[in-house]
C-alpha cells in the first residue's frame, strides 16, 4: 500500500501541492498571531488548519477523477451548488431551526451565507469549481465556433447568468471574480482579439454613459469606497478610509523582519480575514511579505504550466479557469491592502480565514492534479463530450 501511495505521489505535482501546503501553515501561524493578540482565542486559526488539512486530503482525492466524466457530470454539481446558491438570493436572515439560510456574515447587505449552528458556508464558494467546469466543456464544445453570433451569445449567457446572481446576493467582490474567471477563460477559448478591445472599449464607454445618466445606480456606501481610494485624506470619508489607511500603516511599519508575531502591531478592523496581508506584512515585514508572494506566485505559475504542458484541450480550459480564479482573488484583495482598490470583500487564497473559502481553492488545485497527472494519457481523449 505505501509503495502504491508512493508511486501514485510521483505521479502527480508534488511542487504545487507543497507551496499551497506552505501557504496553508504561514496563514495558520499568522492567525494563531492575530488570535492572541486581537482576538483572544486561537479558534479561527483552529478552524483554518482543519479546513487546510481537508482540503489537502479532498485535492489528492479529487485528483484521482477523470477531469472529462466530471465535466460531464456537469448536470449533478451544477445542480447542487447552484441550488444551495438560489435560496441566499431571496432569503435573507431567514432561520430554520439551527440553519439560517441568507444570513449576512459581515453585517453589511451580502447575504450569500448558510449559518448552521456555529459555523458559516458560503454556496458561492462551491459554485466556482463547477462554473469552471461547466463553462470549459461549453468551451470545449463550441470549440473552433467561438466567435460565431450564436456561441458567442450563448457564452456570454452562460457567464452573465451567475455573475448576475452573485450580484443579487450582495457580494459584489466574489461577482467580480466570476466575471474574472468567465472572460479569461472565454480569450483561452479562442476569442478574437479585436472583439475583446471591442469588447473592453464597449464596456468602458457604457460605465461611463451609465454613472453619467444615472448617478444613483451605485450605492451610497459603494460609491464611498471607490472615492476612498481616490480620496484617502478626505475627513469626510473617515468611516471608509480608516481599514484601508490602518492596512497601510501596518505594512509601512513592518520594515525588513517585522515586528514579530507576539510583538507590537498595528490595529487592522478585520485582520484575520481580507486584511491579513497587511498584519502578515506588519509582523513578517517585507521578507514575510515577500515570501507570501513568491508562494502565490508558484502556485499560479505551477497551474498555468500545467495548463500549457497539457495536450488535453478541456484540461487546458479547467487550469486556465482555476488560475483565473486565483489571479483575480489575489490582485484584487493585494489591491485592497495597498489602498489601490477600493474595499470588496475578497479573500487572499490560502490565507484568509475562512473554511469553505479555503476548501474550495484546494478543490480546484484538486482539478489541476487531476489534469496534470497522466500527461501521456492527455495526448489522446477517451471519448469526444459531444457524443
Amino acid at each position: 500500500m505505501l509503495k502504491m501511495a508512493r508511486r501514485y505521489l510521483r505521479r502527480i505535482d508534488g511542487g504545487l501541492l507543497a507551496m499551497c501546503a506552505a501557504c496553508s501553515a504561514l496563514s495558520v501561524v499568522v492567525l494563531v498571531s492575530i488570535g492572541q493578540n486581537q482576538l483572544g482565542s486561537i479558534n479561527k486559526a483552529s478552524v483554518q488548519f482543519i479546513a487546510s488539512a481537508l482540503g489537502l486530503m479532498l485535492a489528492l482525492i479529487l485528483s484521482t477523477v477523470d477531469i472529462h466524466a466530471l465535466a460531464r457530470a456537469w448536470p449533478l454539481h451544477a445542480v447542487l451548488s447552484w441550488g444551495l446558491v438560489l435560496p441566499t438570493l431571496l432569503l435573507h436572515n431567514v432561520r430554520a431551526g439551527f440553519l439560517t439560510i441568507g444570513y449576512d456574515a459581515g453585517g453589511t447587505s451580502n447575504y450569500s451565507w448558510y449559518r448552521v449552528g456555529g459555523m458559516t458556508f458560503q454556496p458561492s464558494e462551491l459554485a466556482k469549481i463547477s462554473f469552471i467546469l461547466t463553462l470549459a466543456l461549453h468551451l470545449y464544445t463550441v470549440r473552433g465556433k467561438v466567435n460565431k453570433p450564436r456561441s458567442l451569445l450563448l457564452l456570454l449567457l452562460h457567464i452573465a447568468l451567475p455573475v448576475l446572481a452573485i450580484h443579487v446576493q450582495g457580494d459584489d467582490g466574489t461577482a467580480l471574480v466570476f466575471l474574472g474567471i468567465g472572460l479569461v477563460m472565454l480569450f483561452a477559448g479562442g476569442l478574437s482579439g479585436w472583439l475583446v478591445a471591442g469588447g473592453i472599449g464597449a464596456a468602458a464607454l457604457g460605465a461611463v454613459l451609465l454613472l453619467k445618466l444615472r448617478p444613483g445606480i451605485l450605492k451610497g456606501y459603494q460609491a464611498k469606497r471607490i472615492w476612498a481610494v481616490i480620496t484617502p485624506d478626505d475627513p469626510a470619508l473617515a468611516d471608509f478610509t480608516y481599514q484601508q489607511n490602518k492596512g497601510a500603516m501596518a505594512i509601512g511599519t513592518g520594515g525588513l523582519t517585522g515586528t514579530g508575531l507576539s510583538g507590537e502591531h498595528i490595529f487592522v478592523p478585520n485582520a484575520w480575514n481580507d486584511f491579513i496581508f497587511s498584519y502578515l506584512a506588519n509582523a513578517l515585514g517585507f521578507l514575510g511579505a515577500l515570501a507570501a508572494l513568491l508562494l502565490l506566485f508558484g502556485v499560479l505559475a505551477r497551474t498555468l504550466l500545467t495548463a500549457l504542458h497539457t495536450e488535453d484541450r478541456l484540461g487546458q480550459l479547467v487550469c486556465v479557469g482555476v488560475f483565473a480564479a486565483l489571479f483575480w482573488q489575489c490582485l484584487i484583495n493585494l489591491g485592497m491592502n495597498l489602498q489601490a482598490l477600493p474595499v470588496i470583500g475578497v479573500t487572499l487564497p490560502f490565507f484568509s480565514a475562512g473554511g469553505s473559502s479555503v476548501v474550495m481553492m484546494y478543490l480546484c488545485i484538486g482539478l489541476v492534479l487531476a489534469v496534470g497527472r497522466r500527461p501521456a494519457h492527455n495526448r489522446t481523449f477517451r471519448a469526444e463530450l459531444t457524443e
